[in-house]
């Protein structure tokens, strides 16, 4: 995919967490304005609001919604995640057609406190994965990837035949605990069950590519990849995933909680095997799809996310910031190479050099003791470019420093 069109190595989630990421990705707003966030803490997410008693918000304009304008039929399969009950179900707001799950959390339990997550065709809840779906507990074998991926297969075909724009919202969940994978792919990789999870969504994006080809109309579909946070790192091996050079994981405003894997392709339209370094989020797709079905943005509120179509296929850049939210809290801005943290999750310099509390397993290596006391107090400035790791802060006095403070006051202003 990448080959065939533009990869995005600077590219963001709006949240650390799924929830609040998917619903700035359908909204095109941050969380802090569309009001699906949650805090149990100064800066701390938690899912309990949206999981039992709310949804998102009926005031918000999600992208399928917006897309009904211009005669689009709209399909999400997979994890939901944006409110179970009746009122917050997506059909009620925009989607056409679901197959898939509320969410990856909701109960019943058993006694091992593995989840019995329902399974729903559209306002039928069809079964339940381990009852009705049938995953193995013991060795992770499912076929529900393979049963998503026909849902694609045949939405797109139907589409096709009729002749009707399309949205497909493909949310796969194969590599959130419980990790799962088809007979055909389990055993397959080196990295255990969480890798051939991964081995079976890339053959299945593969298709997907591939039947578009096939039904000649690849140069009319835009198709984006991307992630709703990094990976989680309080997981068991076999069931979490890596971010590579990234500091931390999901949970956090480190770049190994936000940075996400992106890949835009859409041949004949956007040049194969270009990397392109805007910074970019999730909120942006909103505006780019839009803007492709000749619709603008709402008037009546803030929109976050910028139109990526010059990038794609001129190969300009934007001059745009990076926020770093979690809960209702700013802790974070990129600008430029530069990266500001005014709150980590500790919030304290000894914890944050140690890795406690924000990143188990982790720590910030290579910091001398003068370095400690002179970085006592936020915000704690790094060069992404030179320190993707964010191991190596910068002072106020260093070479960048200031001028980086100057640029970030005058984002602000």
């Amino acid at each position: 995919m990448a080959a065939e069109g533009m990869l995005f190595p600077s590219f963001y989630t709006a949240n650390p967490l799924c929830s609040p990421s998917r619903a700035a990705l359908l909204t095109g707003r941050l969380p802090i304005r569309n009001g699906f966030y949650t805090t149990n803490a100064h800066a701390r997410n938690a899912y309990t609001p949206q999981d039992v008693t709310g949804g998102i918000p009926d005031s918000e304009l999600l992208l399928p919604e917006l897309l009904k304008k211009a005669g689009y039929a709209n399909k999400i399969v997979g994890k939901w995640h944006l409110g179970h009950q009746p009122q917050f179900h997506p059909l009620r707001h925009g989607f056409d057609t679901w197959f898939g799950s509320p969410n990856c959390h909701f109960g019943p339990y058993d006694n091992k406190a593995t989840p019995n997550i329902p399974v729903y065709r559209n306002l039928e809840m069809i079964g339940r994965y381990y009852e009705d779906i049938q995953i193995d507990r013991k060795s992770g074998e499912a076929n529900l990837t393979q049963m998503y991926l026909q849902e694609a297969l045949d939405f797109i075909s139907s589409q096709q035949a009729s002749h009707q724009p399309f949205l497909l919202y493909w949310a796969i969940d194969a590599t959130h605990a419980p990790v799962y994978a088809s007979r055909e792919f389990l055993g397959t990789s080196q990295r255990g069950l969480y890798g051939d999870a991964v081995r079976e969504i890339d053959f299945s994006i593969g298709k997907i590519l591939r039947h578009l080809q096939n039904l000649g109309i690849s140069n009319k579909t835009f198709v984006f990849f991307t992630s709703d946070n990094g990976a989680a790192l309080i997981s068991a091996p076999e069931q979490g995933g890596s971010n590579g050079p990234f500091l931390c994981g999901k949970e956090t405003t480190f770049e190994g909680g936000m940075r996400e894997p992106a890949i835009a392709w859409w041949p004949g339209h956007i040049p194969a095997g270009k990397v392109s370094y805007q910074l970019a989020n999730v909120m942006d797709l909103f505006t780019t799809c839009l803007s492709l079905a000749g619709l603008q943005p709402p008037s009546d509120r803030q929109i976050d996310g910028i139109n990526l179509l010059p990038v794609l296929l001129q190969g300009r850049l934007i001059d745009r910031p990076i926020f770093y939210y979690r809960g209702n809290e700013m802790m974070a801005v990129r600008v430029g190479l530069y990266k500001a943290h005014y709150w980590t999750w500790s919030n304290s310099w000894e914890q944050f050099i140690q890795g406690i509390d924000f990143c188990p397993g982790q720590n910030v290596s290579g910091v001398t003791t003068h370095q400690q006391v002179e970085h006592s107090k936020l915000p704690l400035i790094f060069h992404l470019g030179k320190d993707p790791g964010e191991k190596y802060p910068i002072s106020f006095s260093q070479p960048g420093g200031a001028q980086f403070m100057t640029a970030l006051s005058q984002t602000f202003s």
